[in-house]
């Protein structure tokens, strides 16, 4: 049986309709921003506070759009399941990479933007965003 790891990650859209992904120092997958949601947290709370130490950047969290929960393998976990808790946020501010990560990438979330994407992105979260736009 595989061990499941809570987080909330964020689909975090640029006012030129891109999204933002993230690289953590030491792995090679870009993934959503976010992070593991802490005992006693909402995932909500976990997401604005990830985000503050993650990128330097604050967000309203009643802005938040929540999208639904999606489960995928852990990318830099073996054996684990990472389940997200997935929340929209478009923003207007300068992002910086800080704490674990690396490095930043806005790409068309048509694309892949010739990264290597951790499964959660690939597999659903930018074919959900896909969707999304074209039935809208």
């Amino acid at each position: 049986m595989s061990m499941t790891i809570r987080i909330a990650a964020a689909l975090l859209i640029g006012r030129d309709g891109q999204t933002l992904l993230v690289r953590k120092r030491g792995t090679q997958a870009f993934m959503q921003p976010g992070g593991k949601v802490d005992a006693g947290e909402q995932p909500i709370e976990a997401l604005s506070r990830e985000l503050q130490e993650e990128l330097n950047l604050r967000i309203d969290p009643t802005h938040a759009v929540y999208l639904g929960q999606f489960s995928a393998p852990a990318v830099n976990e073996p054996g684990f399941t990472v389940q997200a808790e997935l929340f929209q946020v478009t923003i207007d501010a300068a992002v910086s990479p800080a704490a674990e990560i690396e490095e930043v990438r806005w790409i068309d979330p048509m694309s892949d933007g010739g990264l290597h994407l951790a499964p959660l992105t690939r597999d659903f979260i930018l074919p959900f965003y896909r969707d999304s736009l074209a039935t809208a």
